[in-house]
């Protein structure tokens, strides 16, 4: 079964990018634990260098990681630059990344430019927790903290956003995303039963038909009289 190291960028007194009242820890944290939720629910491991927001130095999250075998290790970020002046989507590898590390970011690169986000392409780094860790790591940068347009896409594409990185990791292990089922309406179904019916007697005459009725009355039967 696989399993994955998910890092969660900056959090408790390292709030990462602000701005207007938005922080880039708070954003990634809520992001990299709904896709640590759907690759779970993929029966795929994952542990995560924190979980709330709380402040985890670089060293601790590549000690982390270095304490198992991953699969995968993925650092959620958002970017910065100036107000304003730059958006997109990018994906990292260390330099001169592995196969597995760039087919993994160009997966999640692609899917995540699909849904409207600029590409700014797969690019390398010497990231600590790109650079220290042992299992093969991407970080990826969804979008600039201090850009509009890409604010206004990562909140209202969340959900989207959430399924393209899950399809982007599950395709690298070659499994297929499953689609989250959907309760089916039931109709109800009417059965038919058989009836069967014991019938004493049929008269022209209603005054006979009564005194039949009254006769079985005595005998304990509960008779009725239907006209046809």
């Amino acid at each position: 079964m696989a399993s994955l190291c998910f890092d969660y960028g900056h959090g408790g007194s390292d709030g990462g990018a602000c701005y207007k009242g938005r922080k880039e820890s708070n954003d990634v944290l809520a992001l990299g634990k709904e896709v640590a939720s759907e690759m779970r629910r993929h029966n795929i491991t994952v542990d995560e260098t924190r979980t709330n927001d709380s402040t985890v130095s670089l060293g601790a999250r590549s000690s982390f990681e270095n304490r198992k075998a991953y699969n995968y290790f993925i650092s959620f970020h958002r970017n910065a630059f100036q107000p304003e002046k730059a958006q997109g989507v990018e994906v990292y590898t260390y330099l001169n990344g592995s196969a597995k590390a760039k087919s993994l970011a160009n997966k999640v690169q692609a899917n995540l430019v699909a849904l409207g986000f600029v590409n700014r392409k797969v690019k390398e780094a010497n990231f600590h927790v790109l650079r220290e860790t042992k299992c093969t790591s991407i970080l990826i940068e969804t979008g600039f903290e201090d850009n509009t347009n890409d604010n206004n896409l990562f909140d209202s594409k969340r959900n989207e956003i959430i399924k393209a990185i899950t399809k982007a990791i599950l395709s690298q292990l070659g499994i297929t995303y499953k689609e989250v089922g959907k309760v089916a309406t039931l109709t109800p179904v009417k059965v038919k039963s058989n009836l069967f019916k014991v019938q004493v007697g049929a008269f022209g005459v209603k005054s006979n038909a009564d005194d039949l009725k009254k006769e079985l009355e005595k005998l304990g039967y509960k008779p009725f009289i239907k006209e046809e």
